[in-house]
């Protein structure tokens, strides 16, 4: 095979470093800790583990401490979470002017680079949830347009009759149609549009602003984000220096990306140790298409391309069907056009919502569509027990590495590897 060699002898984990790396997300960090909290005990109650949470012990800024024991052994293990929720709030402070020239930007970033069509190809449900938006801002567009001339014309309506009203008076329409539709029109749509950005009842305006935050640079990290990768690869460099028995990566939606260039520094930069802690990364619910695919993504493309190829590091991607919002068993080296003939990683298998979940739970959590690209770090109600089973707290408190619970394990045979990608040159980035 030509990943590691599965019948190499298993590595037992008592300690355990987890750095989360989560997607686009202006919550604070205490949202993932309250989830883990709350999903690990209700695992834990159908599993029949104990998982116990406390305080971080590493100095971790954002981070908590996890006592398990899982399988009949003890583990301690300290999660982290990587901070960069205020680059994502700041992309947000967009007002409705500007996040409709977004909009606009974003859509040819995609358009005119052939990346829509392309991404057309793989998966359905990530390419409607990205026209979703663009849609339905449109749609409040021409609502919010509608209901300004309405009262524009009221207006009109209004004064007409009340300047009949008056003996001899002058009707003046010229002066009051140019207030009507230069005023009164685009105040009126504007308040209505401002609205709608409040409310944000669909997620649309959330949705602009993340596509638009990854097109912007036609697939390239903003300085801000490159700056803030590499603390967290400091981050990480730190942990495989710190005695533990395995270092675990986490990026889940475009967190994955972030992962995949992080390590692929750190490994490049000779970060990582030899005789250190196994260093596994685990992506959830990747979107790497709607980065990779962009004609200015040749550092993530060579990142995609170097990393899975290496031997000090072991990658497993998990993805699901039922998640829209994500590339769902699609290889992201693969369909990226990087794959080569080195390539070890990453073994794609499925969380398969419909089996790991019980019949009624999976109908009550079907059309939440935000809910379910969240199922990887949740509780799953329908598992059998096995070692290689999908669990979000095995996996990240339990004894097992990621390439000893998963190593075994055949590919989904539903995965997608046909390259799809239009743009493949590759950039390595300059260490600093």
């Amino acid at each position: 095979m030509s990943r590691v060699e599965a019948d190499q002898p298993r590595r037992r984990v008592a300690r355990r470093r987890v750095i989360y790396i989560p997607g686009y997300d202006p919550v604070p960090p205490r949202k993932y800790r309250e989830r883990y909290r709350r999903e690990a005990a209700k695992q834990a109650a159908l599993s029949g583990y104990r998982i116990e949470m406390g305080k971080a012990q590493g100095g971790a800024r954002f981070g908590w401490h996890v006592s398990a024991r899982i399988e009949g052994a003890a583990v301690e293990t300290e999660v982290e979470v990587a901070y960069w929720a205020d680059i994502v709030r700041d992309s947000m402070d967009q007002g409705v002017l500007a996040t409709y020239g977004q909009l606009a930007r974003t859509a040819w970033a995609y358009i005119g680079s052939g990346a829509l069509f392309r991404l057309m190809r793989l998966r359905k449900g990530p390419v409607i949830a990205a026209l979703y938006p663009v849609v339905l801002l449109l749609l409040e567009l021409l609502l919010a347009l509608g209901l300004g001339y309405a009262v524009a014309w009221g207006f009109m309506l209004a004064t007409d009759w009340a300047l009949a009203q008056v003996a001899g008076a002058q009707g003046g329409s010229i002066v009051r149609a140019a207030f009507a539709v230069l005023v009164l029109l685009p105040a009126v749509a504007w308040l209505v549009l401002r609205r709608f950005k409040r409310r944000d009842a669909f997620y649309e305006w959330y949705l602009m602003h993340d596509y638009a935050f990854s097109a912007r640079y036609g697939g390239a990290f903003p300085a801000g984000q490159e700056a803030r990768m590499a603390e967290v690869g400091d981050r990480i460099a730190g942990a495989l220096q710190g005695g533990a028995d395995e270092v675990l990566v986490v990026g889940h939606s475009s967190g994955a990306y972030i992962a995949v260039s992080i390590l692929a520094d750190l490994i490049r930069a000779g970060r990582v140790p030899a005789d250190g802690p196994c260093l596994s990364l685990l992506t959830l619910g990747h979107v790497v298409p709607m980065v990779s695919f962009l004609p200015r993504a040749g550092r993530l493309r060579a990142d995609l391309a170097y990393l899975s190829a290496r031997e000090e590091l072991s990658w497993v991607d998990v993805s699901a069907p039922g998640d829209g919002c994500a590339f769902a068993l699609c290889d992201p080296v693969a369909v990226s056009g990087m794959a080569a003939g080195g390539k070890r990683w990453p073994l794609v298998i499925s969380a398969a919502y419909t089996q790991t979940l019980r019949p009624e739970t999976w109908a009550a959590l079907r059309w939440r569509l935000f809910e379910l690209h969240f199922q990887y770090l949740n509780a799953f109600d329908n598992l059998s027990g096995r070692e290689d089973e999908y669990d979000y707290f095995r996996v990240t408190a339990g004894p097992l590495t990621l390439w000893d619970r998963f190593g075994a394990r055949a590919p989904s045979a539903s995965r997608i590897e046909r390259p799809v990608n239009r743009h493949t040159d590759q950039v390595v980035r300059a260490k600093a």
